[in-house]
């Protein structure tokens, strides 16, 4: 009884140490943002996120069939961009944007690398229905970027993680870690959706800024639910918000950012 009490103890000890460890490596990461103002726990420096971004922007490219060989829609792509980052306090960031279109013409998607590299690809491009619609998906996805989100996810997948672990120390089974690690990934969910929520309202930012009509981002909300054929798991499941929520958080944007 004592060798099975003594066990127990010894594990509550090796889980607390890496609950402790965790917390300390997770709040020791702080920095504030120089464009959104927000306290962020983040993981990778800026020289980081631009290397990460680079290095992965190949694979992600070919996940997609590669660049598209059209020259003026990835030329329309680019100067958007471009553009958008110029003429707003995106360019204060100083990171190296680069839009790119791929050529999948079947999926609806646009994403963000860590660093700056940007993509559309040409089924998302081909409904869209003009400029601004285009400027606030780019201006969206250039929000990711400016709000190191993806720094600050990994950030805190590695706390949870090691929470998580922890759990499973505590526990003694693989059960423990198992719901730990459940719960841990619906936190990060949570995350997941304010992020986009933040890129919203930073694409509104961006967008009026560098001229662009934000009304236009609704739009894309309308695309985007269309394209998906109008099927939602429910919020709390999913990484998204639901395109209602996302349109009213615009709304407020817009009115925010205008009356500046």
């Amino acid at each position: 009884m004592r060798s099975r009490n003594s066990g127990f103890w010894l594990r509550i000890l090796i889980a607390a140490g890496i609950v402790i460890f965790s917390l300390i490596k997770f709040y020791s990461s702080s920095e504030v943002n120089e464009i959104t103002g927000e306290k962020q726990y983040i993981s990778l420096n800026k020289e980081e996120e631009i290397a990460l971004g680079l290095n992965s922007a190949p694979q992600m490219a070919a996940e997609f069939g590669g660049l598209s060989t059209n020259a003026q829609a990835r030329y329309l792509v680019d100067s958007i961009g471009q553009s958008i980052i110029r003429n707003s306090t995106a360019a204060q960031s100083k990171y190296p944007f680069d839009f790119h279109l791929l050529a999948d013409n079947q999926t609806v998607n646009a994403f963000a690398l860590p660093g700056g590299q940007i993509f559309i690809t040409e089924g998302l491009l081909g409904r869209l229905e003009n400029i601004d619609q285009l400027a606030g998906v780019l201006g969206h996805e250039a929000g990711h970027v400016i709000a190191r989100h993806s720094a600050q996810q990994m950030a805190k997948q590695e706390l949870s993680q090691g929470i998580a672990g922890a759990a499973g120390v505590a526990g003694g089974d693989a059960n423990s870690a198992y719901y730990a690690q459940v719960v841990a990934n619906m936190v990060n969910m949570k995350y997941g959706r304010e992020d986009e929520l933040e890129s919203d309202e930073l694409g509104v930012r961006f967008m009026i800024e560098a001229g662009y009509n934000p009304e236009a981002l609704i739009g894309v909300m309308d695309i985007l639910e269309q394209a998906s054929g109008g099927s939602q798991v429910p919020e709390f499941q999913s990484t998204h918000p639901s395109p209602d929520n996302r349109r009213e958080k615009i709304r407020e944007a817009i009115e925010k950012y205008r009356t500046k």
